[in-house]
Formats: structure tokens, sequence, C-alpha cells
């Protein structure tokens, strides 16, 4: 099980109590933070998300919107007596910051923190429950985006069946592991035979800030659920250029291209107060459009 929880969806001024960006991805075991802009531990507060749970920190870039909360959060769980390691994956650039931030307050982190630079894009966590691959998109300045796709599910126990061939509740783990029985007298059940196939496994696609960029729609294709940024209503498309930005229609576009299931619309700008229009304009290109709104989670 996945699901998404939006902490701030606008962009680089909060307004309108609308927070900057700062989403959780939820697993059953944990909790994955994708960018940190201001106000993210009021927001993880407010929400009733628990900082014990992550252990895994994704920085899509360098501007203030999406990291300027990340040095609050990671004191504050030093301060709430954290042990357990955390590991921050985000440009290069951020290990210095950090570093600089911590040397000159003289805080020493009552944890291990891991930094592990994107310089490329590969598999940069891989776990026994979940892979997240980064990807480059097109912004002002070096950006990342994020496919999480979660490990094959394990495969489900037939009960009429596996009753018929009276196999012991002990192997049943071996069983959704995909392992075949050998019964007392040698016999080979097929594990095909006494099990059904789980569920498919789920994926999400994050588009951080980006200009409109039709190469995405490899990097997302047929994902369940898809977050890009649109930042602009259709009608201020040549700003959204200048800017390396998104519009409504442009992020509906890449979603129509890549078929995606369901997309996520946010990064909203300040200039906009009522949001009613983006989701107008989205679905009027790819049916399936959701506003992401804060506090609301979305199961993919």
């Amino acid at each position: 099980m996945l699901a998404i929880t939006i902490l701030g969806n606008n962009s680089a001024i909060p307004a309108w109590d609308r927070n900057p960006t700062a989403q959780i991805l939820q697993s059953l075991e944990e909790c994955y933070l994708i960018d940190c802009g201001e106000g993210t531990q009021t927001q993880m507060s407010k929400y009733k998300i628990r900082r014990s749970r992550i252990n895994h920190i994704f920085i899509s870039h360098l501007h203030g919107d999406h990291y300027f909360g990340l040095i609050g959060l990671l004191t504050s769980m030093s301060l709430l007596s954290r042990t357990q390691d955390l590991h921050l994956h985000a440009p290069a650039a951020l290990e210095q910051i950090i570093q600089l931030q911590l040397s000159v307050a003289s805080v020493q982190l009552s944890y291990r923190l891991y930094f592990h630079p994107i310089t490329a894009n590969e598999i940069i966590v891989d776990d026994s429950k979940i892979t997240v691959e980064s990807f480059a998109v097109k912004h002002r300045i070096e950006c990342w985006g994020f496919l999480f796709t979660e490990k094959k599910n394990p495969r489900k126990i037939d009960r009429v069946r596996i009753k018929a061939y009276e196999i012991p509740v002990s192997f049943y783990d071996k069983l959704q592991k995909g392992e075949d029985y050998v019964t007392k007298k040698g016999t080979i059940i097929p594990n095909e035979e006494v099990t059904i196939p789980g569920p498919k496994p789920k994926k999400y696609a994050y588009c951080a800030d980006t200009i409109y960029d039709e190469t995405l729609v490899d990097k997302v294709k047929l994902v369940d659920m898809l977050y890009h940024e649109a930042t602009y209503l259709k009608a201020l498309h040549s700003r959204a250029a200048e800017r390396f930005h998104s519009t409504t229609i442009q992020a509906a576009g890449i979603a129509h291209k890549g078929q995606v299931k369901k997309l996520l619309i946010g990064h909203f700008s300040s200039k906009y107060e009522v949001l009613d229009e983006f989701l107008t304009e989205a679905t009027a290109v790819f049916e399936n459009t959701e506003l992401a709104l804060q506090g609301v989670s979305y199961r993919i």
C-alpha cells in the first residue's frame, strides 16, 4: 500500500494558507519525505506525520521553497533524541550547506546522517520494500524527479486448494515467496497450484519544478500516480516558459502522453488565491486529475 500526503502545495512564497512544497509518501512500514519547504515541521504535526517513521528524505533541487524547512527538521529530530540512521538524497551542494548550518550552531546530531549526492539518472534507494530512481528534469538549476516503485508483492494463498493438498501453515510464508512445496513422499506441488498472483506493484512519479518537457513521458509511462507541477494557468504559458515552470494543460499533456492512471497537480503560484480553474483546465486534457491539496492523502 502506498499513499501520498500533501504537506505543502504552493510555489516560492507561502500564501493563501498554502505552504511551499513538501509531501510524504507512506507505505505500511515507513514514510519518505519528498522536498521540505518552509513550515514542513508544522504541517507534519498538524497532519499527524511521525518523524520517527522517516528514514529517507529526497530534495529535488536547491531553490528555497523546496528545502528551507530541512535544517529545522534535522535538528528537531535530534532534540527528540532520534537514534536511527537518516538518509538524505539531494544535489551535492546541499551537503556543504547542512554542515555549515550545523557547525555555526555547534550542533551535534544524535543520529547518523548519511548524505547521498544525486548525480545521474539511476536507482538511489533499493531496499526490501521499494526502489527509488532519480531522473533529471529541466529547471533553471539542477533539478531531479523521483520514481518510487514497490517491490513485487507476495503471492496470495488459495485457501481452498492449500487445504486440499494438506500443506502446513508453517510453509505459507515460503509459498508467498514463490517456492514449490514438496510432500513427505517427494511429490512436488507447484506454487501456481496453491497460490494466486499478488497485486501489481504500485508506482509513483514526482516531477519537481520543470519546464514542459516531453522527454519526461518515458520516465513516467504507465505509473499509477504522477505528481507534476502546474505553477500557472494556460494563459500564462509564456511566463511559465521564462521561469522554467509548467502550466495546467502542459502537466495534463504529460499525463495523457504517459498514459498514467492519475495526475496530481501542485506548486501553485501565489498569484492565484482560488484554484478551481486549475482543475477545470487540466481535466479538459486529462480527466483523472486532482489538485494536490494540503492535508489530503491520496491512495496510490
